[in-house]
């Protein structure tokens, strides 16, 4: 068993009303006056009212002209951005940079070699001994996959401290050329963020974490012939998403099984599950994803209003949405919880999580 000591999410500074980007997208990519009614259309539904970028609206133009300047950003700015996040949960956990044993990173919004888990050491105290492990590809369940992943490594160092770093700059994918449903709904649903998670090895967490929420165990599900659901086409121009319809059906069909066979291995049902952290991943897939669980909306109460208050960030939403359930719904004493995503693959992450304290 391993334990979060602490998590945070940070984002950028510039923050605009979604009637505000779908104006300046309309303008940036040149639409035509008479499909902007169609894009209105289309960002109102995403049930986004704000988000964050990285660079001011008006330097986007500039920003998107072609891949290699927008990675450019990327790189510049994620780690800015990474160094934030991680220096910030290090902080609520009472550790310094000299602390950590293992460093995970994921994004899927830009591509750096040496990683931005190397590009860190540069920018924070951390040793120069500190185990590295930089995950790229797994999109909207990264966050969720890295602290199972860690959790795991965790089960062999019980005196380890661990960060997981999720960074994502969405608006630098913008495809100025591309009319495509899949584009027009990604461009008013994603944002741009970065979160970290400290977690600890069970007896790091007797002295470090004492009241920590308790990671008991996860599990991943990948649906075979789905790759073409959800994921990136790389190109000349950067990275063009691919974001099939039939991604709320996979939910609704495949979530509530997968989740109950989870449960059953540690003497659990969904009737006990106290808590839901959930990844935003829009209106129709938290839909789908309440029918499956077959709970009201409002147990997803958390998960739609990070939504609407900053998009979605990909491989950060869940871990935003567990910062905030944590911070603004702390969960009844002992109760175990479930954090999920699903992402490209098309796949399932599953975490059983338990609050700190004694049931009641």
């Amino acid at each position: 068993m391993s334990v979060i000591a602490a998590v945070r999410g940070v984002l950028p500074d510039h923050r605009y009303a979604q009637e505000d980007l779908t104006a300046a997208l309309a303008d940036l990519v040149g639409m035509p006056p008479e499909h902007r009614t169609l894009l209105q259309q289309v960002h109102r539904n995403a049930g986004v009212q704000h988000r964050h970028l990285v660079l001011p609206i008006e330097d986007y133009t500039e920003a998107t002209s072609d891949f290699g300047r927008s990675n450019g950003i990327f790189v510049q700015a994620a780690t800015d951005l990474g160094a934030r996040a991680v220096q910030e949960a290090l902080d609520a956990a009472g550790l310094t940079p000299q602390d950590v044993d293992l460093l995970v990173s994921t994004t899927i919004t830009g591509l750096a070699v040496p990683s931005l888990d190397a590009r860190l050491m540069a920018r924070l105290p951390l040793r120069a001994d500190l185990r590295r492990i930089p995950i790229v590809g797994l999109g909207c369940v990264g966050g969720a996959a890295g602290i199972g992943r860690v959790h795991e490594w965790l089960a062999g160092h019980p005196d380890g401290v661990a960060v997981l770093l999720a960074v994502e700059l969405c608006s630098l994918t913008l495809q100025r050329d591309d009319t495509s449903t899949a584009n027009l709904v990604a461009s008013g649903l994603f944002g741009d963020g970065a979160a970290a998670v400290v977690l600890v090895g069970d007896r790091a967490a007797q002295r470090l974490a004492p009241h920590g929420v308790q990671v008991v165990a996860s599990r991943s599900r990948l649906y075979p012939g789905t790759e073409r659901a959800m994921g990136w086409d790389v190109g000349a121009t950067g990275l063009r998403i691919v974001l099939g319809a039939e991604v709320p059906d996979l939910v609704r069909t495949q979530v509530r099984g997968d989740v109950d066979g989870f449960l059953s291995a540690y003497g659990l049902d969904r009737a006990r599950v106290g808590w839901w952290v959930a990844h935003p991943g829009g209106p129709k897939v938290l839909d789908a994803m309440a029918e499956a669980l077959e709970v009201p909306a409002e147990a997803l109460g958390v998960t739609w209003r990070s939504l609407a208050r900053i998009g979605n960030l990909s491989s950060a939403s869940v871990l935003h949405v567990l910062a905030d359930t944590l911070r603004d719904a702390p969960p009844e004493p002992g109760s175990p919880g479930v954090l999920l995503a699903m992402g490209p693959g098309f796949c399932l992450e599953t975490v059983l999580l338990t609050a700190p304290g004694e049931a009641r």
